[in-house]
């Protein structure tokens, strides 16, 4: 594609950022909670984008619906913009849920949570930059080919999917377990779910993630009689502590990922006794374990329980440990995979700065596509403030983001 043909289309992507503010806005509008959230489901959101899809010349929408009885309805909505490019052998796929989570305590809100603000340059409201801002900026890409009339060098498919935010069974799950040949090896796979301010992260691999729950028995009594119980709060809190070893029995880095280390860390705690005059007889506590891939989360779990063992006969309690999550970590994205390298290339071209390729602790539902082979970037302009109070996005990535999406279904020919 020409210069002059780049120029065209980067104007255009400018001139349509009013109906990419108003889009954000009716987004914002609807409630799309998943169920396991309390909430109604992401039905109405995906009826209201694909209608507005048709509207602006959209011609090829496929829908791919998970049964779900939980949902008004039974189906949970997935479905595919698809826009031809000149060669039909690859696709530029961008993939964005559909799904939000709840807002929260609603005094921490400064605005509805449901009802679009914008102050200067951004956008509040729920869902805005997590996953809206993906939504619109994939949208107004493949918007500005259709009403320039230019085509891009390859399909770009819009994948919209369900129940990201708690697990993923009625969205990408369900698409490649029901459709395994929709995706090819010499596809780009893009997924605008995670991000640095700057725009310079592209996320190619991710730590394995291991949430325990430990739950320590002793004896309760009363607390003036301490020597007739066990206390099971005292014990646990000696295990919290002798589980900061962990770091140093699994001590290796790698430079690709930040932080570079495996991280332990302990987070939840369950209410033990109601009263302060009671010694407790049971405790509840968990783990939030980020994984470097080079070590197996069943070594983990094997050091977690020899801990656990010692304290176990130190303090005369018992300790059942048992996983809230364990997911290995998939195969990491080459560093020099096409998409990554169109991505550097975009980012450079709109953004005028160098990206790098990272692993990350979190994780994406990138890691699905990496372990069937796929290589896939997940990549945005964000704040990362997606499940706090007063989320917003910030106008101008969103349009830029477009851009670089735009550089990378147009210019894969020259890779």
């Amino acid at each position: 594609m020409t210069a002059a043909e780049h120029k065209q289309i980067f104007e255009r992507i400018d001139q349509l950022q009013p109906e990419a503010i108003e889009l954000m806005k009716h987004l914002i509008a609807i409630n799309s909670v998943g169920p396991k959230n309390n909430g109604p489901g992401e039905t109405e959101k995906a009826e209201f984008i694909k209608k507005y899809l048709r509207q602006v010349g959209f011609a090829q929408i496929q829908d791919y619906p998970a049964p779900d009885h939980s949902v008004v309805g039974g189906q949970r909505p997935n479905f595919i913009a698809l826009l031809p490019g000149r060669t039909q052998n690859r696709h530029l796929w961008i993939i964005t849920h559909t799904d939000i989570v709840p807002p929260g305590d609603p005094t921490k809100w400064h605005s509805d949570p449901y009802q679009a603000v914008i102050k200067g340059n951004k956008i509040f409201g729920r869902g805005s930059e997590d996953n809206h801002q993906g939504i619109v900026s994939a949208i107004l890409a493949a918007r500005a080919f259709i009403s320039t009339g230019l085509k891009p060098a390859c399909n770009i498919g819009l994948i919209f999917v369900a129940d990201e935010e708690t697990g993923s069974k009625f969205g990408l799950v369900h698409l490649l377990e029901q459709h395994p040949d929709l995706f090819k090896k010499q596809d780009l796979i893009i997924i605008p779910d995670a991000g640095e301010p700057d725009g310079r992260l592209i996320e190619v691999a991710e730590k394995s993630i291991l949430w325990i729950r430990f739950k320590t028995t002793g004896k309760q009594v009363h607390a003036s009689t301490p020597e007739q119980g066990i206390n099971a709060f005292r014990a646990a809190s000696h295990l919290v502590v002798e589980l900061d070893t962990l770091a140093g029995l699994f001590p290796y880095t790698d430079p690709v990922f930040n932080p570079a280390g495996s991280t332990f860390e302990p987070t939840r705690k369950e209410a033990n006794v109601p009263n302060i005059n009671t010694i407790p007889g049971e405790d509840v506590f968990y783990f939030d374990c980020r994984v470097l891939p080079v070590y197996q989360i069943q070594d983990i779990l094997a050091a977690v329980r020899k801990i656990a063992n010692g304290i176990e006969t130190k303090y005369r309690v018992k300790i059942e440990i048992s996983t809230e999550q364990a997911e290995q970590a998939a195969p990491a994205t080459p560093v020099d995979a096409v998409v990554v390298k169109l991505l550097r290339e975009g980012i450079r071209e709109v953004n005028g700065r160098e990206a790098r390729a990272q692993g990350i602790g979190g994780g994406t539902v990138a890691a699905m596509l990496r372990r069937k082979g796929l290589p896939v970037a997940v990549w945005s302009t964000m704040d990362e403030v997606g499940h706090q109070p007063d989320e917003y996005c910030i106008i101008e990535n969103m349009v830029k983001d477009a851009k670089v999406f735009v550089w990378c279904a147009m210019a894969h020919e020259n890779l």
